[in-house]
């Protein structure tokens, strides 16, 4: 293979600049970076050789080498693991295949974040990193199963552009050379270089060696303790040794909001670290994000997220599972009917769950804190997971007319201040707290001093109308028809009586845009308003999946009036006098189009609607 000199991606140019020229003052994370890298690809190599044991070449003494060179200012990580050969070496280091890319550039240009080096980690540009204290960087890299001839050498300034050419390596793995800039040359010195060991990377499995001066004598140190955290004993590790870890397994650089840490014991013996994050990660909701914890075998890192052992509701979880009894050259396949695997997921699912519980129930303000970052992934398990869906019932929080904005109440709070005649826990969705505040729907329900949840959320749409809770079902304030107080049943027949005409006539005028027209139990204030029938759709889960591009069939909705409203007993007393009168349709249309503007949709005629408010604002001013 000839030199040849490649441009990087679009994204990869931005990222490059923004890197080297952001204000980032934790620089040291290149080498946590650089070093989970050569981590993974040993553990990959590991992997691949349980089936296929001639790729390690009888090198099987996993280490990961630092080297310092003072006199070209280089710094060298080297491993032995699966190495690349030049397609994946091109792949890896001149794109970011991650959704999150642009969203992560945006952040960082738009917000000049200062001091947020867990982004990197977020967002999967670790290497890159590397930038902030390199001026040049070479990548030497021989992949496993490969001849030494068959090695790539890549390199670049970050100027735009990267070289690729064939290289010669005696042994499988990669080497990434710096060349520092001058604000990277403190990390040449052998004191820094440990501190950053130790802070980032003390729990990484292989040994992490430098050659390090001693009595004159040059001798291969090992800096990192090596130690399984997760097969310790609880009473023996301490609060920062959690945090590092965790912060090593998930490329965060806050500390977690929680900490499970057992064992299970019996027929099914595993053992299970795992942190809830106090952040939510920026792509928790992509595609391709990453779910699942890291799986071990044995001490062999057999998948770095196993999906199978958490539900997809519980993705922010991360962690290390690990376990004996499940085979070395266990498959993707094989784990989705393992009797083993659904042990453990079983157990962990109830951990994490059992822990949220006592947060909320023991630490409501940090539970709060965690409940507005992953809100809307406990709700997915409401949808999701109907096995627990009593447990996850008791761990949402929602938003009510009778709290404060950004306060909330549970179910069983709702339930046990429900007032003696009431039948339902009654909601509303929508997207503005302050537009369902001032919704005409809730004229009746703040009348008679019901509470109302206000669901903000998406996925509230989907799981309130199959809600329950302490045998009392929710039922939306948009849909069906509403009594609220049963002795005035008889107002209410009245009502429908005595403007029975007035009502046929509205009817039959839109006949071709309402479902019905009926006297209305929930206006106190405003002359009308649209709701769906009973079994029908709430209008905002209609509109939300239309904005998501749903083929959605055309339903009509009713339309309720308000019999007290003097627009109605004016429309009754024209009525009365002429039935013919042609301001009656004028104004059965303005009813509906005043209908569809509170619930927030569009007229289906702005012009007409128009025309018809200026004809009567002339005629009212004339008799002025």
């Amino acid at each position: 293979m000839s030199s040849q000199t490649l441009e990087f991606k679009t994204e990869v140019k931005e990222l490059l600049h923004l890197m080297i020229h952001s204000l980032y003052s934790h620089k040291e994370i290149f080498l946590r970076e650089l070093l989970s890298n050569a981590s993974d690809a040993i553990d990959k190599v590991r992997y691949v050789a349980l089936t296929d044991n001639a790729l390690l070449g009888g090198d099987d003494n996993w280490k990961i080498r630092i080297k310092i060179n003072k006199d070209d200012s280089s710094l060298t990580v080297s491993d032995n693991g699966i190495g690349m050969n030049e397609e994946e070496i091109v792949r890896a280091l001149g794109t970011i295949a991650h959704s999150g890319t642009k969203d992560f550039l945006r952040t960082l240009s738009e917000k000049q974040i200062k001091d947020n080096p867990e982004l990197i980690g977020q967002f999967g540009v670790g290497f890159y990193s590397a930038f902030m204290v390199a001026e040049r960087i070479v990548v030497i890299s021989r992949k496993a199963g490969d001849a030494k001839e068959k090695a790539v050498r890549w390199e670049s300034k970050a100027d735009g552009t990267f070289s690729v050419e064939a290289f010669e390596k005696d042994m499988r793995g990669t080497d990434v050379i710096l060349f520092m800039s001058d604000e990277g040359k403190k990390y040449l010195d052998e004191w820094e270089i440990k501190s950053v060991v130790k802070k980032y990377s003390d729990y990484i499995e292989h040994p992490i060696c430098m050659d390090v001066e001693k009595d004159k004598k040059t001798e291969e140190q090992i800096l990192n303790s090596r130690k399984a955290i997760w097969l310790k004993d609880k009473s023996e590790i301490t609060t920062e040794e959690y945090n590092e870890f965790y912060k090593h397994v998930s490329h965060d650089f806050s500390d977690p909001a929680k900490v499970i840490h057992f064992k299970a014991e019996g027929t099914r013996e595993f053992s299970a670290l795992l942190f809830i994050p106090a952040k939510a990660p920026f792509d928790m909701f992509y595609k391709d994000y990453k779910i699942g914890p890291t799986l071990y075998v044995k001490r062999v890192q057999i998948m770095d997220h196993c999906e199978e052992l958490i539900p997809i509701y519980l993705r922010f979880v991360k962690g290390v599972v690990e376990s004996a009894d499940l085979p070395l050259n266990v498959s993707r396949e094989i784990l989705q009917s393992n009797k083993q695997i659904e042990v453990i997921k079983k157990n962990v699912t109830k951990k994490i769950l059992d822990t949220l519980t006592d947060m909320k129930n023991t630490e409501f303000e940090k539970y709060l804190a965690f409940y507005k970052e992953f809100h809307k992934s406990l709700k997915e398990g409401l949808y999701l997971d109907h096995q627990r869906k009593d447990i996850l019932k008791d761990l949402v929080l929602f938003e009510s007319i009778k709290t404060e904005s950004g306060k909330y109440t549970t179910l069983k709070q709702y339930v046990d201040l429900m007032k003696p005649d009431q039948e339902f826990i009654f909601y509303m969705t929508g997207t503005s707290r302050a537009e369902m505040e001032s919704s005409p729907y809730l004229e009746a329900f703040k009348d008679k001093d019901y509470d109302v949840l206000l669901m903000l959320d998406e996925i509230d749409d989907f799981i309130a109308p199959d809600l329950e809770y302490g045998g009392k079902k929710l039922k939306s304030v948009t849909k069906g028809d509403v009594e609220l107080d049963k002795n005035k049943q008889s107002d209410k027949k009245d009502a429908e009586k005595k403007f029975k005409k007035v009502i046929d006539l509205i009817r039959d005028e839109l006949k071709d845009d309402i479902k019905d027209i009926r006297v209305s139990g929930r206006l106190k204030d405003s002359a009308c308003c649209l709701v769906a029938d009973e079994g029908d759709m709430d209008q905002n889960l209609e509109r939300m999946m239309k904005a998501m591009g749903q083929a959605m069939p055309q339903s009509k909705r009713i339309l309720e009036i308000n019999p007290t409203h003097p627009l109605i007993e004016s429309m009754n007393a024209i009525f009365e006098r002429d039935k013919d009168h042609p301001i009656l349709k004028e104004y059965a249309k303005l009813l509906y189009d005043q209908a569809l503007l509170l619930e927030g949709s569009k007229l289906k005629d702005p012009v007409a609607f128009s025309k018809t408010m200026s004809k009567i604002m002339v005629e009212n001013a004339k008799v002025v």
